[in-house]
């Protein structure tokens, strides 16, 4: 059922919702000053009035708190309005317009909740220099006294790049533009990430009307997210420019492919439709040349493509190979292209150095090997890890090999099994981070669209954006500079919550089967 556009009334509770969100932004930017991670020689220090919320960590990080939960509710309430079902509904040009008013602050943000940005800067400063990040890293081959290895996190000083070619070879440019200059080069990279975030609006919608799902609804749940506004503007994650690409080659390459049933008929080849499969798996390696999970992306096109030509194993066999055939001249072209060559192919586990709670596996190591301890059996904390990682990495592979065959026997969309794929790899593997949630959200906001799916990813996104703090330091150890900037924030967002109560837009209840029809 199409939605009719917003009555009057709810234009305004729109407009609430807007203004309420854009408050937040333009809190978190503020925030930022004091509470972000600023560069060690920070500019803003030295500026009269800005330079006070670099001194007031805790006025800071309640500014940064507020802006978080203000943004988070006023999503949530733009998800009222823009819900599958409903009579009437935010249109796709409404909510571009407002997913433009909230980023347009955090623009100016200072990088928070990540240091991510200032390796990226030291890892291309190394490839400008005609140096190899794939084998040392930048306290060795830039010094530990270079401003750009100073921004980097200690832990990844001495580590080289996980980053894939495409994404240094646009660093090294940037680098070349910037200089030594930390305030510009972030600015630069963040200047990346909005173009992978305009990537990521402009497929969103295509796949979604392509996939029955409604557009609108996949714009909310895969652009305006928070973890999208928080991790990929505001934190500058190269995920942005990864997922970007993905997403338009799946789109590019469906744009001449007919629609068939299980039964057929399958026609023959339509004019162009091979050319748009190949520079559709083009950008996808381009992704993968950015990150290496959007390759991924191309084993369930391929899927696609054999179900298309009528779906026997003859032809999904021809059509990996021709894809295969794709990825690797494009990858080769590069690799070579960019002079780093396949380095990046051994440094693909890097971040595994990190032993993080948040990781299943990991956290399934530290406690099988906490209990050793318990029953005296010895610390064997770092085997059990190796164990339980070792065994994640079987499990997230045999998924996503199950979704692939069931995306050719047309049990399931294959975009939809992307994302499930990607969720699976991701979360089984040995690091886990916040921001590697969208590699799974952001296809299946256009694809899997159901009022269960979509209630279970608002409340795991909504989740986790208010879990991580924006500070991207530890304050020294002052822990009750959190309490106390918690307890601020959330008395702040109260108030304005109640203020906007008599705006707030009423959710409709919608029949969860119309949200989406059966799999093409």
């Amino acid at each position: 059922m199409e939605s009719g556009p917003l009555d009057e009334r709810e234009r305004k509770q729109l407009d609430v919702v807007r203004r309420f969100g854009t408050v937040g932004s333009l809190l978190l930017t503020i925030g930022s000053l004091g509470a972000g991670a600023a560069p060690v020689f920070n500019p803003v220090f030295r500026l009269p009035v800005l330079g006070l919320f670099s001194r007031m960590t805790t006025v800071s990080l309640a500014f940064a708190f507020t802006g978080v939960f203000m943004i988070v509710l006023a999503w949530l309430a733009l998800g009222r309005l823009s819900r599958p079902g409903r009579e009437r509904a935010v249109s796709v040009p409404q909510m571009a317009r407002t997913l433009v008013m909230w980023i347009a602050p955090l623009v100016f943000t200072v990088p928070s909740f990540s240091r991510d940005v200032y390796s990226y800067l030291a890892q291309s400063e190394i490839v400008a220099l005609g140096q190899d990040p794939y084998t040392v890293g930048p306290a060795q081959a830039l010094g530990v006294n270079h401003p750009l290895t100073q921004g980097v996190p200690t832990i990844w000083r001495d580590t080289p790049s996980p980053y894939g070619p495409l994404f240094l070879t646009l660093g090294k440019l940037i680098n070349w533009l910037t200089g030594d200059h930390v305030v510009m080069g972030v600015a630069a990279h963040r200047l990346l990430a909005l173009l992978g975030l305009a990537m990521i609006v402009w497929a969103l919608p295509r796949l979604a009307r392509r996939f029955g799902v409604s557009p609108v609804s996949a714009l909310w749940l895969g652009a305006a997210n928070p973890l999208v506004l928080f991790h990929l503007v505001v934190g500058v994650h190269n995920e942005a420019l990864a997922i970007g690409l993905m997403l338009v080659g799946f789109e590019l390459a469906l744009s001449r492919m007919p629609r068939v049933t299980p039964d057929g008929p399958f026609p023959p080849w339509q004019r162009g439709e091979l050319l748009w499969y190949a520079v559709g798996a083009g950008v996808i390696t381009l992704g993968a040349a950015v990150k290496i999970p959007a390759a991924l992306a191309l084993g369930f096109l391929g899927a696609m493509i054999a179900r298309r030509m009528g779906g026997t194993w003859k032809q999904l066999a021809a059509v990996a190979g021709g894809l295969f055939v794709v990825f690797a001249v494009v990858l080769t072209a590069t690799s070579l292209g960019s002079g780093l060559g396949y380095g990046w192919v051994a440094t693909l586990n890097t971040a595994s150095t990190v032993k993080s709670w948040m990781a299943p596996m990991t956290a399934l190591g530290f406690g099988a090997g906490g209990l050793g301890i318990v029953l005296g059996l010895g610390n064997h904390i770092d085997a059990a890890i190796t164990a339980s990682r070792l065994v994640g990495t079987v499990i997230g592979p045999l998924i996503t090999a199950k979704l692939l065959v069931d995306s050719f026997r047309w049990k399931l969309r294959p975009l939809t099994g992307l994302g499930v794929g990607l969720g699976a790899v991701l979360v089984f593997g040995a690091t886990v981070q916040p921001w590697y949630l969208l590699w799974a959200a952001v296809p299946l906001a256009a694809a899997a669209g159901n009022t269960r799916f979509r209630t279970a990813a608002m409340v795991i996104s909504a989740g986790l954006a208010v879990a991580l703090g924006p500070t991207g330091s530890g304050f020294d150890g002052r822990v009750f500079v959190l309490p106390y900037a918690y307890i601020a924030a959330i008395t702040v967002t109260v108030v304005a919550a109640l203020a906007c109560r008599r705006y707030a837009p009423r959710g409709e209840r919608a029949p969860a089967a119309s949200v989406t029809p059966r799999t093409p």
